[in-house]
This record gives C-alpha cells, sequence and structure tokens, in this order.
C-alpha cells in the first residue's frame, strides 16, 4: 500500500488562537502579536488584515506602529500557541491514529488507508478544511506519498505560497505523482538551511528540477550529505515515518446528567464520583494530582470553575473531594447544570507504599498536607511558608523561607546553639564602652542588666557586599534583665571609634 501523508501548516496560529476569544472585537482589525529579540520588539505573528496592510513578520515593532499609529497588539505566548497546537494534534486523531507536530505550526498525519472512511480523500480533505475554517484557523495541506513532498506542496504548492490567498487551501498530489507535483517548487521546499537554499540560487538552481539534473557527485563535494538526503526523502527514494506524538497522559472524567441539578450537596456527591474515577487512572499510571480543575456546565451553556491546589501529589477522594466543598458553594448554579468534568491540570509520580498502622509520622505528615492543601487553596500557596536551613554562620542567613507546599521539611536541621528564638533587624540602644550596658532603654523599655554571658564574635562574609555587615565583625551577648527579657545584643568595635552607635539588638530569647 502506497504511504499517504499529509501535511497542515498554520500560517497564523498565534494570532489565530488570540483572535478565537475576541473574534468580533479584531475581527477586521490589523493586530500583531509581538516578542523581544536581542533586545528589540519585532512582530511575532500577525492576522490577515496587518498583512494586507503590507506588515510582515519580523518587522520592528516600532516601525510598524510608525506605519500604523493604530495598530492593535498583545505580547507573544509561544508556551501557549505550543499547548494550542498539542491539542489540534489530539483532535487530528479523529482522520488518523497516526498524528505528530511538526514544527512550531504545523503537523503530520499518516491517513495510509484511512481515507475510505470519509469517501476518499478528497472527502476527507474537505472534511478537515471545513472544520478549521469553522475553528477559525488558517491552514494550508498538502497530499502527497512522502512527508517531504507533503511538506513542500502545504507550504509552496498551488495558493499556498500566496499570502493573500483564501484561508484555507489543500493541494492532493496523486499516488506516484510526487515528482512531478513538486518539480517546479523552488529549493527552499526541501526544508533546507537558508543558506543552502541561498547559494543554490545565485548557481542558477531555482527549483527542485535543476537539482536533479545536476551529477550527486556534485552536489554532495559542493554541499554535503544534507541537500541529497532530503531530496531523497521528497522523492520517495529514502524512508521517513511519520513519529506519532506521545503526550502526557491526561487524567479527566466527566458526566452529562439526565436532569439539570442545582443543589451544592448534589454536585458535591458528583464530583466525588468523579473523583474516584480520576484517581483510579492515577493510581494505574502511579501518578499523584498537584491540581485540579471542575468544571460546571450550566444549561445555559454558561461554565462555572473551581480549582484547585494540592501541598503534595495525592489521589484520595474523599480528601480531595472536601477541599471543592468551599469552591462549589460558591458556584452560581443558575437554572441547572447539566455536565460536570474533572481534569488534573497538572501531576506528579506517587509510587504505591505500605503503611502500618503504628505509622503515626506518616499520618501526621498527611494531615499537615491537608492543613496546608487548605489554607493555600483560600490565600494562596505562595502565602503558605516554612523556614528551611541554610549554610551560613550568619545569623539572618542561617535559614531560608520557602513555599510549604512545593518544599519538604527539614529533618535533620541542628540549628546553631544559644540562637534567640525571635531574630529581627538590629535596633540601636544608647550605650557604650566593651561590656553590656548596665541599663539601657529600649522599645520605649527601661531596662537593667542583670546577667551577660559572652562575647562570641562573628566575622562577616568577606566575600560577600552585604550592607548590614559593613559595619564589620559582631561581638554578640546573652543579656539577661531584671525585667525579665532575655535579649541578643551584639557590639561592633570598629564604630565606637567613630563615635557612632555601636550597640544593637537583635533577637530576643523566650
Amino acid at each position: 500500500m502506497t504511504p499517504r501523508i499529509i501535511s497542515i501548516v498554520f500560517p497564523r496560529l498565534a494570532t489565530d488562537r488570540y483572535l478565537r476569544r475576541r473574534p468580533q472585537e479584531l475581527a477586521e482589525t490589523p493586530f500583531v502579536l509581538t516578542h523581544f529579540e536581542k533586545s528589540a520588539q519585532r512582530i511575532y505573528c500577525l492576522n490577515e488584515k496587518a498583512e494586507e496592510s503590507g506588515l510582515v513578520h519580523g518587522l520592528s515593532f516600532a516601525d510598524a506602529r510608525a506605519l500604523y499609529p493604530d495598530l492593535v497588539s498583545d505580547l507573544a505566548d509561544p508556551l501557549s500557541d505550543r499547548q494550542f497546537l498539542d491539542v489540534l494534534a489530539r483532535w487530528a486523531e479523529r482522520y488518523c491514529p497516526i498524528v505528530a507536530t511538526d514544527g512550531d505550526n504545523g503537523l503530520l498525519l499518516d491517513i495510509t488507508g484511512a481515507a475510505h472512511l470519509f469517501g476518499g480523500e478528497e472527502g476527507l480533505v474537505e472534511d478537515l478544511l471545513v472544520r478549521l475554517d469553522q475553528a477559525g484557523l488558517c491552514a494550508r495541506l498538502g497530499l502527497a506519498d512522502t512527508v517531504g513532498a507533503a511538506w513542500a506542496m502545504a507550504r509552496f504548492g498551488g495558493a499556498a505560497h500566496n499570502p493573500h490567498g483564501p484561508r484555507q487551501s489543500g493541494a492532493i498530489v496523486p499516488p506516484g505523482a510526487s515528482f512531478s507535483a513538486i518539480a517546479n517548487l523552488p529549493v527552499m521546499a526541501l526544508r533546507i538551511e537558508d543558506e543552502v537554499s541561498t547559494a543554490l540560487r545565485r548557481l542558477g538552481l531555482s527549483t527542485i528540477f535543476d537539482l536533479t539534473q545536476i551529477p550527486r557527485v556534485t552536489l554532495s563535494r559542493r554541499f554535503g550529505t544534507t541537500l541529497l538526503t532530503q531530496l531523497d526523502l521528497a522523492l520517495g527514494h529514502a524512508m521517513e515515518p511519520v513519529t506519532p506524538r506521545r503526550g502526557e497522559p491526561h487524567f479527566a472524567a466527566r458526566i452529562t446528567l439526565p436532569e439539570p441539578i442545582g443543589l451544592a450537596a448534589d454536585v458535591l456527591g458528583i464530583t466525588q464520583r468523579l473523583m474516584q474515577e480520576v484517581c483510579k487512572k492515577l493510581e494505574a499510571a502511579h501518578k499523584g494530582a498537584r491540581r485540579l480543575r471542575l468544571v460546571a456546565q450550566r444549561v445555559d451553556s454558561g461554565n462555572e470553575e473551581a480549582e484547585i491546589g494540592l501541598a503534595r501529589p495525592m489521589r484520595d477522594p474523599d480528601r480531595m473531594t472536601r477541599l471543592f466543598t468551599r469552591a462549589i458553594d460558591a458556584m452560581d448554579a443558575g437554572f441547572g447544570i447539566e455536565r460536570l468534568r474533572l481534569d488534573v491540570i497538572e501531576a506528579e509520580p506517587l509510587n504505591l507504599t505500605q503503611l502500618s498502622h503504628a505509622d503515626r509520622k506518616a499520618r501526621e505528615g498527611e494531615a499537615l498536607a491537608d492543613l496546608i492543601s487548605r489554607i493555600g487553596n483560600r490565600i494562596g500557596f505562595d502565602e503558605v511558608q516554612r523556614y528551611l536551613p541554610a549554610q551560613s554562620h550568619i545569623p539572618e542567613k542561617s535559614f531560608i523561607t520557602a513555599a510549604a507546599a512545593y518544599s519538604e521539611p527539614a529533618t535533620d536541621w541542628q540549628p546553631a546553639p544559644d540562637r534567640p528564638l525571635m531574630l529581627f533587624s538590629p535596633e540601636p540602644i544608647a550605650a557604650s564602652g566593651t561590656e553590656p550596658p548596665r541599663s539601657f532603654r529600649w522599645r520605649n523599655m527601661r531596662l537593667s542588666t542583670a546577667r551577660a554571658e559572652g562575647p562570641e564574635r562573628i566575622q562577616p562574609e568577606w566575600w560577600l557586599d552585604d550592607p548590614d555587615w559593613r559595619t564589620g565583625l559582631r561581638d554578640y551577648w546573652q543579656v539577661e534583665t531584671l525585667e525579665g527579657r532575655r535579649l541578643w545584643l551584639f557590639h561592633t568595635p570598629q564604630t565606637a571609634e567613630d563615635h557612632l552607635s555601636s550597640w544593637f539588638v537583635h533577637g530576643e530569647f523566650a
């Protein structure tokens, strides 16, 4: 059976994706997406109206605004574009089981033996292009025996090379006619580098047919084997299979209800059923959920969404469902909810573990994770923090703060001895001498020293320029006052010589 390959290119993928959210507002307006390239803001992608106005990809945004002061623009999001292309690849599996992404804006489909399901190749291509047009996507399609020929026809064949041509175009090459179809296409249609393409045109070799008239040895000596390899792939003299995409598994569950529901208790009960199904899929893949989204579709086609995060990977349906309670109570059911969908947005490895009834430490860890999850879903996970040890003899650098949901607690933390419970920015006190003052005023309190222990000399990190330690070394003292306050004072000998304040309170013991 002769292989049949479809290559699809989306020349305006980024702007088409963006305009799908605002189809009416920007339909007849020149619009561009920009990005920063070598410290210059340039056009990344542009819609059809912007192309008709004479703007091109790579043009400086400042020049574009000079030509069209009212040009509408926004920053490009290549990551979202890539995710959208992955979505299109999953959608294209309706036509064949083997689908792969091609670069940043293309797809490859191996429809060998599948075209008859759509009434032949013409019917399949027509159905595919109509659906893409309904989705608001500009697409150029090529169908041939090889990946190289299909790729060339999608980008350079028929109306594909005309930027002002129709939004959808398809070029179908009959079986066995790849050479005659691509012979008159430019040499850049062979997927070669721009430098090689320019060098070939300078030699008068502007089309693929021209290359076939030159001895292969001559081309190999001048341009290496890559050019000949691409030519053989396009003509079918070498095999180039379509490698199917291997995306990450998607964990989701959904349900369509026979009758709309509106009570929060009913939504929560169905959510638990969906959660049990999702957790079974997670367990089979040895995964745990970190973020989940619940989408409730109302009868009026409106959506209500609720999203939760977890302090650590989890697949316990009861504990995870309880976290949705507050969000479900706040949902507006309208005239009723008829569909529910639960998606795992983020998952991490979570292997099976065997726990005994006496494993109290593990249960305490689960309780702490549940607490962090509940608080984090209310105020944000970045706001729930924990202290972690750090390698530094400087008191204020001996620990760091980290988000509790994205870090593990330190189990072998051995803090330095004789450190205060509370540490704050140094607060100067009026005192002199190298010994702790017998009485001093701190925070509007008159304190008297009962006992002092020290000094402990700490040198600054000379290899770092820390503004807080520019005064040099410090002599720390533990001071117990008659009023019951136990303070951590330090003295800077070098500032005493300059008649500056040399005594500070840096912390307080329990």
